[in-house]
């Protein structure tokens, strides 16, 4: 499976900005058809807490846009925005296939509370794993990283790899390499971390999107900074750590 990373220096609530760096830097990498092209949380308005920014008018086009680029590169497509859900605003990833079709959609399951998140954005119900490129996927949110019940869930569900996009601030970044590793090693899979670059009015970001293997090594490495990584992975790799060294089967359930 080929990834395309888009490590990106989101502007500012600025819808029309961060689609055109994006469509520009799409044209420029010129994914081949059947790439997984991931993008961070939240990325075409970075992490506000105004939904008049982030799902306001000027948003209307976030997904017209990513469906379009799904569509004209015959790419997969696993973005962060955030999305009017009746009277709520979740801030959601949205995963769609080559058609420009939405092909599962998250919602991030843990508020980040002490950026006032709990405040402005309504909390998931579940894990999602769904079919995504040939093998099934769950994706989480930032804060979701923190939290190993969920993606534990996620494996019991059929999880073979998993992605969490993010605005993970550069003064914790020991804490994102670390978790990415050790969810990694926990549910045997891939996991595979994307973070943004530059900075807001709240915080710095340093990058640093990675792909770790289910042995929990990093096999790719963004570093820091704007840029647009390709990798890959094979999701095999899942399926045969996990015949070899059966600690899923081995897990005991333990209730309080």
């Amino acid at each position: 499976m080929n990834l395309l990373l888009g490590q990106i220096d989101i502007a500012w609530e600025d819808v029309g900005t961060n689609l055109g760096r994006v469509e520009s830097a799409l044209e420029r990498q010129s994914p081949e058809p059947g790439t997984v092209v991931i993008l961070p949380e939240m990325f075409a308005t970075g992490f506000t807490m105004d939904p008049a920014r982030s799902c306001g008018v000027d948003a209307d086009g976030i997904i017209p846009a990513l469906s379009g680029w799904a569509r004209r590169w015959g790419v997969w497509i696993l973005a962060g925005l955030a999305l009017r859900d009746g009277d709520r605003v979740m801030n959601a990833a949205v995963g769609l296939d080559p058609g420009g079709e939405i092909a599962l959609r998250f919602d991030k399951l843990h508020g980040f509370s002490p950026a006032g998140e709990s405040a402005v954005h309504a909390t998931g119900a579940d894990v999602v794993v769904g079919e995504f490129a040939g093998h099934p996927l769950a994706p989480f949110i930032c804060y979701d990283l923190r939290f190993p019940e969920v993606f534990r869930r996620a494996t019991g569900r059929g999880a073979e790899w998993m992605v969490v996009i993010a605005n993970w601030p550069a003064r914790r970044e020991r804490h994102w390499l670390a978790l990415l590793q050790a969810r990694a090693i926990e549910n045997q899979c891939w996991v595979v971390g994307v973070n943004r670059a530059g900075s807001d009015p709240q915080a710095t970001y340093s990058g640093r999107s990675v792909v770790v293997d289910p042995m929990g090594v990093m096999r790719c490495d963004a570093g820091e900074g704007e840029r647009w990584v390709k990798c890959s992975l094979d999701v095999e790799e899942t399926k045969r750590w996990r015949e070899q060294f059966p600690a899923q089967a081995d897990r005991r359930i333990w209730r309080e």
